[in-house]
């Protein structure tokens, strides 16, 4: 299982038709285009090199995009000291790239304007084709076509998600096809409708299981049409006010959810923190995909080493965040009968909580982190007893080899229940308590460790619609239901994937502008009983903590006994104003121009 195809250094790159403009790219060639499709083989073989673009884990070395962590790290989640990172001001000069190599803006978390992949995947599906009754079978030619497929609509709906409208291309461009080359944006329904043909297709045509598992099969292609779907259709929701649309891509995400719940090949039998900081996921039956990191073959990563309390985490977890977990008895805490519910210093909320606050944050401040609220949930238990150092390979440095999820059951069944309630809001079937407990309450009922076992940690009570919590917090806006759904996702992505592109598909995107104080907070503390190395000179008119009245304390070096209250990281402030046109990224000056050159009209992106 080590030997796992994300493992395999060998990417096989062909020899493409060369084309002008933004979808040039030099040639990488390494094999002959003219001879190379003639086995199934071959075409496993091209398909390896999709592989790390697009199942990315924890990336590779000290490269973190598309990677939790220190990749995922720029959302309302997220603190820092000083002033908060911003988002874009206006339209760069240039925004474009022609590598395969990834390239990625983290405020948009996702790529920057670049269709090299997209053109990669076509050229996958044309020589395909072109094998279709020869070199392959039918059943062969269905799966491969499918696997295609499945590339061209990920790479589409990471392009979609970052500029909304882009060309749409479903061939390989030729030079001369400058009415193709240099077509204006496709409005991102058409691209969507594109998308949505190529996941029927795939979710008909692609193989259960091919071969190793961990093969691209329909089953891990279904978890990731389910997050797409759910996507896209929410936004068509919220964003566009296009209910028709929004209930064909809601309805995708659940059906391709479906296949894999109803497949009994996945459970919740693990718990929490292993799913992140485990040396082998082989037999986690919560993995629908992950990534093998293993010294052996030189693929190891860097993540866990910034969970080893250590490293610094300069963007890390706030008040806000940290409230939104619910009690154990499954309720927010401005409701709840936990004895100290009320209580929001990092003790009291580690056995009052959710398991998953245990499983995910210290236990005790940490000036490691910005906030003082440290996260170690990409690093086992062992891990982190190595502190303050020297630390084993595999927690130090670049050299991490704990596997890394890709597509676990989790994130498909809350996809699940999320579009099944959003499709219940626009007058489709009602949510059912079976269906929260196929989803919330199996989530809930994960077993624990024995390090959260031994912290006397309970499990979380499980989620009735019967008596559905009334969050005097929830936006009045958001139905009750759909608040706890989302609050269940935020829980569960600390540090993943999810968090900003689920605040833009909500119309949501407001909540980064830290308008909330508890943003721009950390936890409940009293340095003299929890942290006294901080009184101390150096941090004389530094250090602060804010009262429960809204009073600010600075520490003079004689005020020792009333430094309680929520900590205020150093010097922080708020990012620069800005509007809903950040949903979205312009293009490049530099591109529209180019197309203005050659006779053509490339539009920039609404607002910008």
């Amino acid at each position: 299982m080590k030997k796992y195809i994300l493992s395999l250094s060998l990417v096989v790159t062909l020899v493409l038709t060369s084309c002008s403009g933004f979808l040039d790219r030099p040639s990488l060639t390494t094999m002959n285009d003219g001879n190379y499709w003639t086995s199934e083989n071959n075409i496993r073989l091209f398909a390896n090199g999709f592989y790390t673009n697009y199942f990315v884990g924890y990336n590779s070395s000290f490269t973190y995009d598309y990677a939790p962590l220190n990749g995922y790290n720029f959302s309302d989640d997220l603190t820092s000291a000083g002033k908060q990172a911003n988002f874009e001001s206006q339209a760069p000069d240039s925004r474009y790239s022609t590598s395969e190599a990834a390239a990625w803006m983290s405020t948009y978390a996702g790529p920057t304007w670049d269709f090299a992949w997209v053109r990669k995947s076509n050229l996958f599906l044309a020589r395909v084709e072109a094998m279709k009754g020869n070199a392959i079978t039918t059943s062969v030619y269905q799966h491969w076509s499918a696997v295609a497929r499945f590339f061209r609509g990920y790479e589409y709906c990471r392009l979609v998600s970052v500029f909304g409208n882009v060309p749409y291309f479903d061939k390989v461009v030729g030079d001369s096809e400058m009415d193709l080359l240099y077509k204006d944006r496709d409005d991102r329904t058409v691209v969507m409708d594109k998308v949505y043909d190529d996941f029927v297709y795939v979710l008909d045509n692609m193989r259960l299981v091919d071969g190793d598992v961990q093969y691209l099969n329909r089953y891990i292609a279904a978890g990731f049409i389910s997050r797409f779907m759910l996507f896209e259709g929410t936004w068509q929701k919220y964003q566009l006010n296009n209910t028709v649309k929004a209930q064909k891509y809601l309805d995708l995400a659940v059906k391709a959810a479906n296949i894999v719940m109803s497949s009994g090949r996945y459970s919740f039998t693990s718990d929490f923190r292993s799913l992140f900081g485990s040396d082998n996921l082989s037999s986690n039956k919560e993995m629908i995909m992950y990534r093998v990191y293993d010294a052996a073959i030189g693929v190891t990563h860097a993540v866990a080493s910034y969970s080893n309390l250590y490293e610094s985490q300069s963007a890390s977890p706030n008040l806000k965040l940290a409230k939104a977990f619910i009690c154990s008895d499954g309720k927010p805490y401005k409701l709840s009968t936990v004895a100290n519910a009320t209580q929001l210093d990092i003790k009291s909320m580690v056995t009052t909580r959710d398991p998953r606050f245990e499983a995910t944050f210290w236990g005790a401040p940490k000036i490691e982190a910005g906030t003082l609220l440290y996260a170690d949930k990409f690093i086992d238990r062992v891990g982190v007893t190595y502190y303050p150092g020297p630390y084993p390979a595999m927690y130090g440095s670049n050299t991490n080899t704990n596997d890394a999820p890709v597509m676990r059951l989790a994130e498909v069944v809350l996809n699940w229940i999320e579009a099944k309630a959003e499709l219940a809001s626009m007058g489709g079937t009602a949510v059912t308590q079976s269906d929260i407990d196929a989803s919330i309450n199996a989530i809930r009922l994960r077993p624990l460790d024995a390090t959260a076992t031994a912290k006397g940690i309970k499990k979380t009570a499980p989620l009735s619609l019967a008596t559905l919590p009334n969050d005097p917090d929830r936006d009045a806006d958001v139905p009750a239901l759909i608040w706890e759904i989302r609050r269940e996702r935020r829980m569960e992505f600390v540090f993943e994937h999810t968090r900003l592109l689920d605040l833009k598909r909500w119309k949501k995107i407001s909540y980064m502008n830290n308008s909330d104080p508890d943003n721009l907070l950390g936890l409940w503390i009293n340095f003299q009983t929890e942290y006294p190395a901080w009184l101390v000179a150096a941090k004389v008119n530094k250090l602060r903590v804010k009262k429960e009245d809204g009073t600010i304390v600075t520490y003079t070096g004689s005020n020792a006994s009333d430094m309680v209250g929520y900590y205020i990281p150093e010097n922080v402030s708020n990012r620069d104003p800005f509007t809903e046109r950040v949903n979205l990224a312009p293009i490049g000056n530099t591109q529209i121009s180019e197309y203005l050159g050659k006779g053509y009209k490339l539009t920039q992106t609404t607002g910008w």
